[in-house]
């Protein structure tokens, strides 16, 4: 037993195991807030579709449809939980729980 407790501070673990936590859950929350906030307003802001993701361009006289607007969507998701795990989780003391200390 103690030679788990050592390898779980040793190697930083418990960090692992919260940021895989907390990571999901801001997944979440900035998922939501893109797609019930940003995306709409863009759509509104942009036209006839009224929302982002369901903007697309068909290929005339085929049943090829480009979803772009789906694409640009989950590149504005992307980058904003980029911006929130780096703003709030690498420049908060946050970021210093899993570094070890030196001996």
């Amino acid at each position: 037993m103690r030679e788990f407790i050592i390898f779980i501070r040793e190697k930083g673990v418990i960090g692992l195991a919260i940021g895989i936590i907390m990571g999901g859950a801001v997944t979440r929350l900035v998922t939501s807030i893109v797609d019930n906030l940003i995306n709409p307003l863009i759509g509104a802001i942009t036209g006839s579709a009224g929302e982002l993701s369901a903007m697309a361009y068909k290929v005339p006289f085929t049943d090829i449809v480009f979803r772009w607007g789906a694409v640009v969507s989950s590149l504005i998701d992307f980058i904003a939980i980029l911006a929130v795990v780096y703003f709030i989780f690498m420049r908060t003391p946050l970021a210093k729980i899993d570094r070890k200390k030196d001996a």
